[in-house]
């Protein structure tokens, strides 16, 4: 991988200055995205004849929320497999970061017309413009430092605070805004947010990333690009073949759609694989790194599958199940999505501190990796204690709930931070920005996974937590036993 520093000796943090520019421009990016979803779900359930403010919503029942709610998550991680293919074959990183900002605006923007036509327009966008932007700016933090640099682990593990320090200011804001004012002022918040992030982008880039990301590293012949495109057009209208047979047939339902997408979904990434383990002239070394990968992916995804919950079962159980009166105050639904960024903003700088600190000796990315699928797990175990007492019609304390976050934000930074460093470091030359957009799809994998268990299951919040908590705990003790052949496959990678 070629590493190019930026010219001005001043630091970020102890880091290149660089890092601020993908630090600020990351944190509105994220305040745009989880401002908006921390309202996704209920802005779907409300009445259409709902007061204002917040105003009328889609009405739409809790099943088929949660199943768009999924869908979306889902399909936001899996089209940065796309945007890192763009960026590594035809635009370069900081193309693709900038053209994704401005789309993802534009997405926000449609969203706080009050239609119904321009909410699904810009659902689409936005997750289109997160495919371009969120796997790139991953790619250029890593292009800040050499592949060996100790202080990269802790570089990554800075520009998370950044992600999630957005992600905490962002529901507050936007959660205020729609009790005051409505739906539609707090999506037009998010879209000014993601509006002033690529303006910084533009201008602190110009001082402080110098040539990084300006060319493809890899780019692709014509003959390439056509395949690649003939693909995606195949793909796209497969999907809608089949929802035109199935509306034909029986009758379109959301359920039929999101059910479609969920075969596509889970097919890309061993497509994607098997072409990856194909490609001509990779070492012995590069293919031994590929399969610690897969490993790492299939953790990833489970680990995942549990905790991008929190924007649907957790937030149902806290409206339905949770006491959230504070004397004369009932906390906003909303508000809760802000405490495990909260967390993470004060831990995350004492885990990079500790990485730091230990060096070569910190464990290893497999052993994180075990670790933060036991507390994923142990996290939803936690809750079958609440779930028992709600199911006597108990409000049960907000506590249990601040507990699991806690919980989830160490596993969290035993997986996030890590997963982003481990994905350029085991990457072929000239394929950082594919991996990261794979290390995304797991994501949108594990989403997909989630969504069709809770579909089965239902509403039943004690077999919802015991049946995901037993998987990642389960999945946790094969990672233990993995640690070591994990290790050896890496190759060198710690």
């Amino acid at each position: 991988m070629t590493t190019v520093t930026a010219p001005t000796q001043r630091t970020f943090f102890g880091h290149p200055a660089g890092l601020s520019t993908l630090f600020f421009t990351e944190f509105w990016e994220r305040f745009s995205y989880y401002g908006m979803r921390a309202l996704l779900v209920l802005y779907l359930v409300a009445p259409p004849n709902g007061a204002t403010p917040p105003g009328p919503g889609l009405g739409l029942d809790t099943a088929t929320a949660s199943a768009i709610y999924g869908t979306y998550v889902a399909l936001v991680y899996l089209f940065p497999l796309l945007g890192g293919w763009i960026a590594d074959r035809m635009w370069g990183f900081r193309r693709a970061v900038l053209v994704g900002g401005i789309v993802i605006a534009c997405g926000h923007y449609s969203m706080a017309v009050p239609m119904e036509l321009t909410f699904w327009l810009g659902l689409l966008l936005i997750a289109l413009g997160t495919g371009l932007l969120k796997p790139n700016i991953s790619a250029m933090v890593g292009e800040l430092y050499h592949d060996h640099d100790a202080k990269r682990d802790a570089g990554f593990s800075v520009f998370y605070m950044g992600i999630n320090l957005g992600a905490f200011v962002a529901p507050i804001v936007t959660g205020a805004l729609m009790d005051n004012f409505g739906w539609h002022y707090a999506f037009g918040a998010a879209a000014i947010g993601m509006t002033i992030g690529v303006i910084q982008y533009v201008l602190g880039g110009r001082k402080t990333l110098a040539g990084i990301g300006l060319t493809a590293p890899n780019p692709a012949s014509p003959r390439e690009k056509r395949n690649v495109f003939a693909i995606l057009g195949g793909s796209v209208g497969a999907i809608i073949l089949l929802a035109l047979i199935d509306a034909w047939l029986f009758g379109f339902e959301i359920s039929d759609m999101v059910d479609i997408l969920a075969i596509f979904i889970l097919l890309v990434p061993i497509v994607y694989f098997v072409r990856m383990f194909r490609t001509p002239g990779m070492s012995k070394e590069q293919t031994s790194r590929l399969h610690a990968f897969l490993g790492l992916f299939i953790g990833a995804a489970i680990f995942w599958m549990i905790y991008d919950q929190a924007g649907s079962t957790l937030s149902v159980f806290a409206e339905e199940s949770t006491d959230l009166t504070m004397g004369d105050f009932t906390i906003p639904v909303p508000w809760l999505q802000s405490i495990n960024p909260i967390f993470i903003i004060i831990f995350a700088p004492i885990f990079a501190g500790i990485w730091s600190r230990l060096g070569e000796r910190a464990p290893s990315t497999p052993l994180k990796f075990a670790w933060a699928l036991l507390g994923i797990g142990i996290s939803f175990l936690v809750m079958i204690i609440p779930a028992l007492d709600a199911e006597t019609g108990a409000q049960v304390a907000v506590w249990w709930l601040v507990g699991v976050y806690l919980i989830q934000t160490w596993a969290e930074l035993l997986l996030s931070p890590i997963g982003l460093s481990a994905s350029t470091r085991l990457a072929p030359p000239g394929m950082e920005g594919q991996m990261l957009a794979l290390w995304f799809l797991a994501v949108s994998v594990g989403d997909t996974i989630g969504a069709q268990i809770l579909a089965r299951i239902g509403n039943d919040y004690v077999r919802v937590f015991t049946t995901f908590g037993l998987m990642a705990v389960g999945a946790a003790v094969i990672a233990f036993l993995f640690v070591p052949r994990l290790k050896r496959m890496m190759a060198g990678v710690h």
